[in-house]
């Protein structure tokens, strides 16, 4: 049975990869730590109909996930500065009360 590819990019968008390189570096993550960056589809009344999800995974340690309303196609180094830097892992100032990255 043959199968066709699937509609849509060939490979990785720039875009994404731009992220994921701006995700490492705002982070100061080593190359051993997985960055994932996720476009999702979203059904629920309220919700925005795109939203995507930054994954970090290192080989040991906890992971971390953050979720930005807008598609991955808008989203800026500095909207990721705004979302990641104040929620870093390992972060040692931070203040009680603290709610992190999206369980």
């Amino acid at each position: 049975m043959h199968l066709e590819p699937r509609p849509g990019p060939a490979g990785p968008s720039p875009h994404l990869h731009e992220l994921k390189d701006a995700v490492r570096t705002l982070l100061g993550l080593d190359d051993d730590t997985a960055v994932v960056i996720r476009q999702l589809t979203r059904s629920e009344p309220g919700c925005p109909p795109l939203e995507t999800v930054v994954a970090v995974v290192p080989m040991d340690g906890e992971a971390h996930r953050w979720t930005l309303h807008r598609p991955a196609d808008r989203i800026t180094e500095n909207d990721l500065r705004a979302t990641l830097l104040p929620h870093r892992p390992n972060r040692p100032e931070q203040p009680d009360g603290f709610l992190g990255p999206t369980p």
